[in-house]
């Protein structure tokens, strides 16, 4: 049974890890503020939460992961909730954001 969850907990670590790394990328990457804020808002909620399952996973069914858990469902709620009141602030007050896309390389990459 320890064997099986490590197991799950080592895929959650590598499956939260890759989804914040994507979610870094698509901070650079995306051409618009509300496009980024999209990528991170997605990626960096759902990369949190599986790394913070593999911590309660890891940390085994007692106070310790109570709290992570109570963590878990703060960042559940509070993530989400930054994103849109940012999104809610660019819409309001667009002179204050700069709504331009990235300008493209010269070299065409």
């Amino acid at each position: 049974m320890a064997l099986l969850i490590d197991a799950v907990s080592w895929l959650c670590l590598i499956g939260g890890g890759m989804f914040v790394l994507v979610g870094g990328v698509g901070v650079v990457r995306m051409p618009d503020v509300f496009t980024r804020l999209h990528a991170v808002g997605v990626a960096d909620t759902m990369g949190a939460g599986l790394i913070l399952l593999a911590l309660i996973l890891q940390s085994g069914f007692h106070v310790g992961a109570f709290k992570l858990f109570l963590l878990l469902i703060f960042l559940m709620l509070t993530g989400p909730t930054s994103t849109h009141a940012l999104a809610e602030a660019a819409l309001r007050d667009p002179s204050r954001v700069d709504m331009s896309p990235l300008p493209e390389k010269e070299d065409g990459t």
